[in-house]
């Protein structure tokens, strides 16, 4: 039996991800311990998982509620969401970055006391930056990266966080200079601490290692991007990555009606934004169709309307097995688990990969991107009516999910992580 910890970023979609390898680590009869913040306390535990709290920041005042950091974060910097991906670097990419960063200085102590005294066989991160304890440990790690494949650098690839086409290079350019021009003193500065934290220097602009053990990205093969330069032999692709581990809601079963069914989650973070939910609401209260709502946070400051049922977390692997189409905010986790099941999108991006995502669905014809802010109520219904109704999209994705769910890539992961242990 290996000891196996997970560190993922304190956010659902990373600990979601992981929590479906670590299931399957768990049942293969292997010791499975998540670090985690500490106001994610108790939720690993009840899904029958080891917890180790740690903090990215001092204590607040107040007690907090799991990922509260990151909700406030993007609470104070959501009015940069409507400014084009290019004006994003500097309002909202940066000081994302800087927040990363920081968090992963005022931690690096308390990581390497977790790391003394579970004393584990490997180490599963899925986080976009880097923490010098991982490498310097001396201990195998893997890295998980379950953003958007634009991640992954390369010439044939948009820029990351641009949502820009795969078949128009205007702009790249422009983009990656852009990047460069509000990220090279912060890159400079987080390298020199993970040089003086005893980990290797950081590749040229980028925030994190490449493992030297074992790499996997989370991506469907007919999804991802062509490349002018293959990824090297650790590198290892997870087309989707489903958790077994979510019961059924039994509201959904008793949610009757003629319509067909919509789910609609804009993520816990882009559902904190009350008055963007509110308009969908609206939008969406006179369709024939039944809508499935992961209200999120604010739950209890707006009020779904007679053709819609839901509550502030759900089983959305469970509800998307059930649904026919799906209205995200274009999460890589909801992505790819539409896919799993084969199900079309229309696609409201908010912030990070999630253009990259609206951009690559759209453009393969699998779904739909809308200006998050800036699209018309009659365009979202447009888009509803129009994706229900095609027969030929969803004969497309259906071989797609069955190819998806025979070869799960939960199992896949867990397997490639035995291998670095043994």
């Amino acid at each position: 039996m290996a000891t196996v910890v997970f560190f993922p970023e304190g956010a659902f979609g990373p600990t979601n991800n992981c929590v479906g390898i670590g299931d399957v680590l768990r049942r293969r009869g292997h010791r499975v311990v998540f670090i985690v913040e500490e106001s994610f306390a108790g939720t690993l535990e009840a899904k029958g998982f080891e917890e180790r709290l740690m903090r990215l920041a001092p204590p607040p005042a107040e007690p907090e509620v799991p990922g509260q950091f990151w909700k406030d974060f993007i609470r104070d910097t959501a009015p940069v969401f409507r400014r084009p991906t290019i004006e994003q670097l500097a309002g909202f990419i940066r000081p994302t970055w800087q927040a990363l960063c920081d968090g992963a200085r005022y931690v690096e102590p308390r990581l390497r006391a977790i790391i003394d005294d579970v004393g584990p066989d490997v180490i599963v991160e899925d986080n976009v930056v880097g923490f010098p304890a991982l490498p310097a440990s001396g201990r195998p790690w893997v890295r998980i990266v379950s953003c958007n494949p634009a991640e992954l650098k390369d010439s044939d690839v948009p820029p990351t966080f641009s949502g820009y086409s795969a078949d128009d290079r205007s702009g790249w350019g422009e983009f990656r200079a852009e990047y460069e021009r509000t990220h090279r003193d912060l890159w400079n500065d987080f390298d020199a601490f993970m040089r003086s934290s005893g980990a290797p220097p950081l590749p040229d602009l980028e925030f994190i290692h490449e493992s030297p053990a074992l790499n996997l990205f989370l991506y469907p093969e007919e999804a991802d991007y062509s490349r002018a330069r293959r990824l090297g032999p650790t590198w290892h692709r997870l087309d989707s990555c489903v958790r077994a581990t979510e019961d059924e809601w039994p509201e959904l079963a008793a949610f009757e009606g003629d319509g067909l069914l919509v789910y609609l989650s804009l993520g816990s973070l882009g559902s904190a934004d009350v008055d963007l939910m509110r308009r969908l609401v609206a939008t969406l209260a006179d369709s024939p169709h039944r809508f499935v709502v992961s209200k999120g946070p604010q739950h209890d400051r707006y009020e779904l309307a007679d053709n819609m049922r839901g509550a502030e977390f759900l089983p959305q692997t469970t509800i998307l097995r059930h649904v026919d189409l799906v209205i995200t905010h274009g999460g890589n986790n909801t992505v790819t688990e539409c896919f799993h099941f084969g199900k079309p999108m229309i696609v409201l991006p908010l912030f990070w990969d999630q253009y990259d995502n609206a951009q690559r669905v759209d453009e393969l014809g699998l779904g739909v991107r809308l200006d998050t802010y800036g699209h018309e109520p009659d365009e979202l219904r447009g888009a509803v009516e129009r994706l229900l109704a095609d027969d030929s999209l969803r004969a497309r994705m259906r071989p797609i999910a069955e190819r998806l769910r025979a070869s799960p890539g939960t199992v896949r992961a867990a397997e490639l992580i035995e291998d670095v242990t043994s």
